[in-house]
């Protein structure tokens, strides 16, 4: 098998990964970019992007991505599909391990992102990125004066709920069980004029046709009756996205919620790696958010690589 050498060996190719790469690129950086699957990850599946600036809001998510990784390409990144099953972080070179070879750098990213729960409703994968949603930061706006359904009874439902009221014309929250009497934030989401609230009901069914979500069936637990609601949208809360660090074991720390320990500069707790995107398990798990991460990571990888202590400016000089 193979071993290929590189300054900077990168795990992943989303916004986070393809941003890294192409800054350490540009800054003369050999870098390597592994990419499982560039069909998958969050920003792969979204059918529209709206809220990436300087993008065309008809361009989906895989587009951008394509044209992230081509221009990392173009400045000298090698790129190269392969599944990381290990890694070993000891020492002044770091090991990635792969069925398609091994990779040795002085600097390793990881950026492998975070892995979101299967899909649990009749409908919801089918329908995922038309109509079925896991971000209203991302997707609300597309539901200016429309229904829409919010499953789901965690911080994060609420919270993204909250969100929707501004753009949708009713929200229909969606729980298994009454919120407790000291909930706040949920008292103050029920008061919403624009929410109603199903308590105690479970999403059954996501109905809908070539142009989308129509329609979702509910059912109430305590009569047992099941209701059909015209939706246009659905956004799914149940257990939130898992940081992939299975192939980390447990050679750096992590946050008590799995995401990775990062400084100021996405460096871990190993000297030489750095963690970047929804692997860190960050509140907004935005693409733009992800990509600063990659520009970060870089220019302090620069500086680490260079053994100078204050980080280099990338422009382009007329």
């Amino acid at each position: 098998m193979d071993t290929i050498e590189a300054d900077v060996v990168i795990v992943g190719g989303g916004p986070a990964g393809c941003t890294c790469a192409l800054y350490t690129s540009r800054a003369d950086l050999k870098t390597v970019l592994l990419d499982k699957n560039p069909a998958v990850g969050a920003l792969a599946i979204t059918h529209q992007i709206a809220n990436y600036p300087g993008v065309d809001s008809e361009m989906s998510g895989e587009a951008l991505l394509a044209l992230m990784r081509d221009q990392a390409v173009t400045y000298g990144t090698d790129y190269r599909r392969a599944q990381v099953f290990s890694v070993d972080v000891n020492g002044e070179w770091k090991t990635v391990y792969t069925p398609e070879g091994t990779f040795k750098a002085r600097a390793l990213v990881v950026a492998s992102g975070a892995l979101g729960r299967p899909a649990s409703f009749k409908g919801e994968a089918e329908y995922l990125g038309r109509g079925v949603s896991y971000c209203a930061t991302c997707d609300g706006a597309f539901y200016k004066g429309r229904e829409v359904a919010v499953v789901g009874f965690n911080k994060e439902a609420i919270e993204e709920a909250q969100v929707l009221t501004k753009f949708a014309s009713t929200v229909h929250w969606l729980t298994a069980n009454d919120p407790s009497a000291d909930d706040q934030e949920a008292k103050e989401l029920i008061a919403q004029p624009n929410v109603k609230h199903w308590s105690r009901s479970r999403l059954m069914l996501i109905e809908g046709d070539d142009g989308g979500v129509t329609g979702i069936n509910v059912k109430n637990r305590s009569n047992d009756t099941e209701e059909s609601l015209a939706v246009e949208g659905v956004f799914v809360y149940m257990s939130g996205s898992k940081p992939i660090t299975d192939f980390l074991g447990d050679q750096v720390a992590l946050k008590e919620d799995g995401g990775v320990v990062v400084d100021d500069f996405m460096a871990t707790t190993v000297d030489g790696v750095w963690a970047i995107g929804d692997i860190r398990n960050t509140a907004f798990k935005q693409a733009v958010v992800a990509a600063a991460d990659g520009c970060i990571a870089a220019m302090a990888i620069d500086r680490y690589l260079n053994s100078r202590k204050s980080i280099r400016v990338d422009w382009v000089h007329q």
